[in-house]
């Protein structure tokens, strides 16, 4: 006991942080069960049976987007009471994961509306299912990142979350559109959903690279805007301009970064049409050291 009030964990905070930690056991216990009940398929089947590569992948994203989220949830500072703390968590753990459920929902409904996403997955598709991964881990960034913003467990605290989240919603479905559009341009009018579909892992991995990179963009508008959970207005507009600057910063640095770091690499050919995983993984690696830069200093 002594040596643990020596890292300053006094019997009550221990206590709290098994509360929480129980809970987060059990709410990522359910973020599993739910991927396969969401398709209506047999998760441990998909799973050890069917080798599903793609589904596995799914799942992996889902379980390490609530894990973000109860990051945010967890303070660790006692709470007043056992009880407080636990019904603290829960509701935060809850909250985060429906807000990912939806999240992906709005994702597959909106931003990759030219085909079903769960057929594709249970078909298999592990570009698809990488999309779909990197799309909840890119929500889970976000949720995390508003729940820190955010204070208190009110009403208001709720909506001025959901508000957030609204927001990051539209960025990704923006980003997923001019991403489109910028295939699209390259290859004469190709649908780069339909080349998901074909299984193009390579473009599935820049475009998670892209997401990723948006999300921790986004998270650094937080260290800017003032938290007043009854501003509903002032909220939303706030998310929504730091949010577009933002993104307009990290893309132009990624031009400037990417042509530094891949001179002399034709991209759009390597990627695109060459199919090139390896040119891909590392896009994706730029885009995400950069975001993190990025948002190291803007805290």
């Amino acid at each position: 006991m002594t040596l643990f009030q020596d890292f300053g964990i006094t019997p009550e905070l221990a206590i709290i942080l098994a509360i929480d930690l129980t809970i987060a056991v059990i709410l990522l216990t359910l973020m599993r069960y739910l991927q396969g009940w969401s398709v209506k398929v047999n998760s441990s089947k998909e799973l050890a049976e069917r080798d599903n590569f793609a589904f596995g992948i799914s799942t992996a994203g889902a379980v390490a987007a609530l894990g973000i989220v109860l990051t945010g949830a967890i303070t660790g500072a006692a709470a007043h009471s056992y009880l407080t703390e636990a019904i603290g968590m829960s509701c935060y753990g809850l909250f985060g994961l429906v807000l990912i459920k939806l999240g992906r929902f709005l994702h597959d409904k909106i931003a990759l509306n030219e085909f079903d996403k769960n057929e594709q997955i249970i078909k298999g598709n592990v570009s698809v299912a990488i999309v779909d991964a990197s799309a909840a881990i890119a929500t889970a960034i976000i949720i995390r990142a508003v729940l820190l913003w955010a204070e208190d467990l009110t009403l208001d605290t709720f909506i001025a979350i959901f508000s957030a989240f609204a927001i990051s919603q539209l960025m990704l479905v923006l980003l997923t559109r001019w991403r489109e559009n910028r295939f699209a341009s390259r290859n004469q009018d190709s649908s780069m959903q339909q080349a998901l579909v074909q299984g193009h892992t390579a473009l599935a991995l820049r475009h998670a690279g892209y997401m990723i990179a948006m999300a921790l963009s986004f998270n650094a508008a937080s260290h800017f805007i003032i938290f007043n959970p009854t501003a509903y207005v002032t909220n939303v507009i706030g998310w929504l301009v730091f949010s577009v600057i933002m993104l307009i910063a990290l893309s132009l640095l990624l031009f400037v970064v990417k042509k530094l770091v891949l001179a002399r690499i034709d991209l759009a050919d390597e990627v695109e049409r060459q199919h090139n995983i390896g040119i891909a993984a590392v896009e994706m690696a730029i885009s995400i050291a950069i975001a993190l830069i990025l948002t190291a200093l803007m805290a």
